[in-house]
């Protein structure tokens, strides 16, 4: 008995067609191993992570390369494979589009060398991660600079329309309110506003002048954060 019969399928069914040599599994796993630690280190690259993700990523290649040498050529099985994931139901908390897209990076390194394409899955390594490392060292898509969020609270005896035009026009070169809602059991106020803020303007002399306004309630102003990049 060969070593590529000691690994092949002790299934006697006619609809096992596929054979797989050792010698070719044991190079395309090597390829996803390497190519998936790759990926990995890309997605860590200017980026948060937790170890338990990066290790997902650097393992998931090997795993789909598997998958798709074993359904390879055999139509049924995968549609039974897909009937498997499709019963899958994923119950951890929604990833980001950055977390999506280096899940599906992985993916497509296993489906080429699980279909033996390694040279192809090295240099669609290289490009995807040159690429992505490239975007993220850029400022490329980042939110404008200079917006911000303004949040003052007051009381609700207060005519808000026009009280705090005056200091909106010193300091700012845009403002928009945003929204209005009540607080504290609607005995208060909360507006929110976006404002581009002149380039020599102090925030606290801002604040402080808006303080006189409000009854020195609470103000809060921090950067704009438009969404959190979820898919």
């Amino acid at each position: 008995m060969t070593l590529d019969q000691v690994f092949s399928s002790v299934l006697s069914s006619t609809q096992v067609t596929v054979e797989i040599p050792i010698l070719s599994y044991l190079l395309c796993a090597v390829f996803s191993l390497g190519l998936g630690a790759l990926a990995a280190t890309i997605y860590m690259f200017k980026n948060s992570y937790n170890k338990g993700f990066v290790v997902t990523l650097a393992l998931l290649p090997v795993v789909v390369q598997l998958v798709i040498i074993l359904v390879n050529g055999n139509l049924g099985a995968g549609l039974a494979v897909m009937g498997a994931f499709a019963l899958v139901r994923f119950r951890s908390i929604p990833g980001s589009a950055k977390d999506i897209a280096a899940v599906f990076f992985s993916m497509a390194i296993g489906l080429a060398t699980g279909m033996g394409f390694l040279a192809i899955a090295t240099v669609f390594t290289i490009i995807f991660g040159l690429a992505t490392m490239f975007y993220s060292a850029v400022p490329f898509g980042e939110p404008r600079d200079g917006v911000r969020m303004l949040k003052i609270t007051i009381p609700e005896t207060l005519d808000y329309d026009e009280v705090f035009n005056f200091v909106l026009a010193q300091y700012t070169t845009k403002s928009r309110l945003v929204s209005v809602k009540t607080t504290n059991m609607g005995s208060l106020f909360m507006l929110t506003y976006e404002v581009i803020l002149k380039s020599s303007v102090k925030q606290k002399a801002f604040i402080d002048d808006l303080r006189m306004r409000n009854g020195n309630l609470e103000i809060s102003l921090g950067r704009n954060i438009t969404s959190t990049g979820e898919l």
